[in-house]
């Protein structure tokens, strides 16, 4: 895979000398990431100029001949500015270790928060939450109002299937989540060259309206984007509510630059999505310059008589890859999320063996796609659905622009006055775009707002239980030195029984509390115990060599040995796999794992008295611990020889 961190090619290497092999390797990965990346921001044309100059939007945006070039404008520059400097230039240069997204940028600021502006960190990871948080609603969203808006074709071919949208789209998006379960490794070879053959068809279709009125590529020109927002202030800037749809799907760009590498994603921005992407808006506005009537579906009006049905089964292709690429986005937000405490532990399956990165949580799947039938039920059509898309996007990407700037400052120490300039110009049109769509908030804008403010809520609670719980668990398990301390002295008088435990714990400072209730109440002990603690570090995956830190504590004849498994934000841990790495010097002697019994110590949760939370986030807490997925299925033991010992905790 190609890598932008990658160093320069020794002389005389193949990369060097630019050998067949690894330029298709690079070309592979391009392709890759054209079918993953790209489907959201690439399915943008089919309905952003139509939602613009929609006739039914609360704020309409009259059709003129300098409105047309206004508006195109506005639309080139939006997605120069956001897409092309914001995130391919900008963002996706600050990464954690290859990972991209709002969520490695939140572990970037948790890491520094130690090292300066514990506070100012704190606030701005926060607003990274919020940030994820919206890319939920995102997720909901983008489904709904991508399929329908290329399943709305078929009106536009046959007016009289207009009964049949909703219903054909709900199909679709039953088929697309009950597939879910199977990955996306088998389907994503197909993914690139149906994105190529999207993006080639929009341009050269957009290459026909600009060849019947070449005078729309004047819309390139900035002058005519000023000219609109500053001389028509009050039009243009209800306009941004629907032209910020041209950029949707940006955060996919950075957020998958783990997958493909900054270099095969800006190489596939540059070159193909970009220019395709601009000729169809150009050619859309000569469309409808040649006849303002073509404002109902200037997209699919674009298209020749004889290429309609193709371009409706393409563009729902396309729109079905848009979805599965954010739907595998909630996956990786909500993985990486419970691995950093914001979320309880959820069923994680890997539906790739050679692609880490390609998982499946049941869960999210059915939230998600009971969400996204019921948007597409309750709004019914992509224009309605347009008003709540936008104010998603926005929020998430000025937050993303917010937090790079933070970055930007304390990774590379970019000197304040050049961060002042260049966050004062990119924030103001984020703050722009923010605006004009709250404007749109009684007609829609509302639903994403309320989606994340729920995800917000929900993982701050958990988040601040789990400290609670965390603390109240520690007090109840006793110092782990003086345990072992009275195993020696007597003081715990116990039985040693032949075989290996091991028990879970959180961390050496205090004893699991099944180990204790076994040496407290059953006064037995096994010849080899093994306590670990799964650690998850603030980067995506941890090297094998880093994976195990084995500590004797205190004693090197007791058979008691801790055990540190690092993990990664974005590995599932496996329990017995990653003790199959130790040797028998390590662990005071050989471990049995073949016949090792696993206990676990599970926590019942009771809302107690003590003013740690209010009334209302306690009973949030303690419901939202019910979808906690089983700790023995995802550690990967063993059914059969995991003990699971309880005791309660209030909150």
């Amino acid at each position: 895979m190609a890598d932008s961190r990658q160093g320069a090619a020794p002389a005389g290497s193949a990369e060097a000398h630019g050998h067949p092999a690894r330029d298709s390797v690079r070309l592979a990965v391009v392709i890759g990431a054209l079918g993953v990346v790209f489907g959201d921001i690439g399915t943008s044309p089919i309905y952003t100029l139509g939602t613009v100059f929609n006739p039914g939007d609360p704020h309409p945006v009259p059709v003129s001949t300098q409105n047309v070039y206004g508006v195109v404008s506005l639309v080139f520059w939006s997605v120069m500015i956001i897409v092309t400097v914001t995130y391919v230039l900008l963002a996706m240069r600050a990464d954690n270790d290859g990972e991209g997204g709002i969520m490695a940028l939140i572990t970037l600021l948790r890491r520094w928060s130690s090292q300066r502006g514990r506070r100012t960190a704190a606030i701005l990871a926060a607003l990274g939450i919020f940030g994820a948080s919206l890319f939920f609603g995102d997720s909901m969203i983008t489904p709904a109002i991508s399929v329908l808006s290329a399943v709305e074709g078929l009106k536009v071919v046959e007016p009289s299937l207009d009964s049949a949208v909703v219903p054909v789209t709900a199909v679709i998006i039953v088929i697309l989540f009950l597939v879910q379960r199977r990955g996306t490794a088998a389907v994503g070879r197909v993914f690139g060259p149906v994105m190529i053959a999207w993006f080639t068809a929009i341009g050269a279709c957009g290459v026909k309206g600009i060849a019947e009125h070449p005078g729309i590529l004047r819309a390139l020109s900035p002058t005519y984007a000023l000219g609109f927002l500053f001389g028509h202030f009050g039009t243009a800037f209800f306009a941004l509510a629907a032209v910020v749809l041209a950029v949707t799907g940006a955060e996919a760009l950075y957020a998958d630059m783990g997958h493909f590498g900054r270099r095969a994603i800006t190489r596939g921005w540059l070159f193909l999505v970009f220019p395709a992407c601009v000729l169809s808006y150009l050619g859309q506005g000569a469309l409808i310059l040649g006849d303002p009537k073509n404002i109902s579906s200037p997209f699919f009006l674009l298209v020749p008589d004889w290429g309609r049905w193709p371009m409706i089964l393409l563009a729902t292709a396309a729109t079905v890859i848009a979805s599965q690429a954010v739907i595998t986005g909630a996956y990786s937000v909500t993985s990486q999320a419970a691995q950093l405490g914001y979320l309880p532990r959820l069923r994680i399956a890997h539906t790739s063996e050679s692609t880490i990165g390609q998982i499946y949580v049941p869960w999210i799947n059915w939230l998600l796609m009971v969400s996204v039938l019921t948007l597409v039920f309750a709004f019914r059509s992509s224009a309605a659905l347009a008003f709540a898309f936008g104010m998603a996007v926005t929020g998430t990407i000025t937050i993303t622009t917010l937090l790079f700037f933070y970055v930007a400052r304390a990774k590379w120490g970019t000197p304040k006055w050049l961060l002042g300039i260049g966050a004062g110009v990119l924030l103001l049109v984020d703050l722009l775009f923010v605006a004009a769509n709250l404007t749109k908030l009684v007609h829609g804008a509302w639903l994403p707002l309320l989606i994340g403010l729920t995800a917000f809520t929900v993982m701050t609670t958990w988040q601040r239980g789990r400290s609670i719980v965390t603390a109240e668990r520690a007090r109840h398990e006793g110092p782990l030195p003086a345990f072992i301390n009275d195993l020696r002295s007597g003081a715990e008088p116990t039985r040693t029984v032949p075989g290996t435990a091991v028990f879970l714990n959180r961390g050496k400072e205090t004893a699991p509390l099944a180990l204790r209730a076994n040496v407290e109440h059953n006064h037995v002990r096994h010849e080899q115990v093994v306590i670990l603690s799964i650690e998850t570090e603030p980067v995506p995956r941890v090297p094998a060599d880093r994976r195990l830190l084995v500590d004797s504590l205190g004693f090197a004849d007791d058979g008691i040995v801790h055990v540190t498994a690092r993990y990664g934000y974005m590995e599932t841990p496996d329990v017995p796999a990653t003790l199959a790495m130790l040797e028998p010097a390590d662990t005071e002697g050989p471990l049995d794992l073949d016949r090792a019994s696993y206990f676990l110590s599970k926590i019942e949760l009771r809302r107690g008295k003590a003013r740690t939370m209010a009334p209302w986030r306690k009973r949030l807490f303690i419901a939202t611990s019910y979808i906690t997925a089983d700790a023995a299925e995802y550690f990967g033991l063993p059914g059969d020889r995991t003990v699971i010992m309880g005791s309660h905790i209030e909150v």
